[in-house]
């Protein structure tokens, strides 16, 4: 790889490097109090602190893996996870056949609609109390507000990419003499994917939102909660360090799914080129 292609791959580094720099030097030269908004450096060493096991490590008592992975940030990491594909899964998975059959069914959409466009505008935050009284404390309520959250971008979308199919393809098939079962599994679903998987991405993107909410009020470990219990010590480097973490859980999620995104759609894509 040439010099100029290899500053083409990293063109998109420049401009938070260029941040983080500004940063730094701002909080170094005191132009604002360190303990509002501590120094990039600052809060490098207080991630890593929050990755480090919190206990040394004692052969006795655990194997070296599960010693490396007891650290408070990585539990803490692996919990929000839980939670968030856990929500993702159930809010998608009962989105997904509602929306295929309101799509393909003028009847099925009459009836839903009404109930849809009346919940559908209520934000899942709205849902704390009812939640917190329905399941108490811990992961129920939280994976409860998740799967409101991606409940509702899963299934707009399907809904949209199932009547958005072009009806070309509907009577080829029915010339072909598909029947309405083959119909809906070779040519209304594949062709609807595209929009499906963008409301996958959405709800994802949705329930990390309600995920770090549910987590400061309901439950006593995972990212947001532990933001919430930096707060209270005012640790505003611990703050930001768990604000990156979420970052960076949400990239490395988003990352697998534009993956599988480009798999599915390969046929897409072959198309489009």
């Amino acid at each position: 790889m040439t010099g100029k292609g290899f500053l083409e791959k990293i063109k998109g580094v420049w401009v938070p490097v260029l941040v983080v720099i500004a940063w730094e030097a701002v909080v170094r030269w005191g132009w604002v109090n360190p303990q509002v908004l501590p120094a990039p450096s600052a809060v490098l060493i207080r991630w890593y602190q929050y990755l480090l096991p919190m206990e040394p490590y004692d052969p006795a008592t655990s194997s070296r893996l599960s010693w490396i992975f007891s650290g408070e940030l990585v539990r803490d990491l692996f919990e929000s996870f839980y939670r968030v594909m856990l929500g993702c899964l159930i809010g998608g998975g009962l989105a997904l056949p509602l929306g295929l059959l309101m799509g393909a069914s003028r009847t099925i959409y009459d009836y839903m609609n009404p109930l849809i466009q009346v919940l559908r505008p209520i934000p899942p935050i709205a849902y704390i109390p009812l939640a917190i009284l329905w399941f108490g404390l811990g992961n129920p309520p939280a994976v409860f507000l998740i799967s409101l959250g991606a409940f509702f971008p899963v299934l707009m979308n399907t809904i949209v990419g199932v009547r958005a199919v072009d009806s070309i393809y509907i009577r080829a098939a029915k010339n072909m003499g598909a029947g309405p079962v083959l119909m809906f599994r070779k040519v209304i679903v594949p062709a609807a994917m595209p929009y499906i998987l963008s409301g996958v991405r959405i709800g994802i993107g949705t329930g990390f939102i309600c995920m770090i909410v549910a987590e400061m009020i309901a439950v006593n470990n995972g990212l947001g909660y532990r933001i919430l219990e930096a707060r209270e010590y005012f640790w505003s480097d611990k703050i930001i360090a768990g604000m990156f973490s979420i970052g960076l859980l949400g990239l490395a999620i988003d990352t697998v799914v534009s993956y599988l995104n480009n798999y599915l759609l390969r046929w897409h894509r072959g198309l489009d080129s």
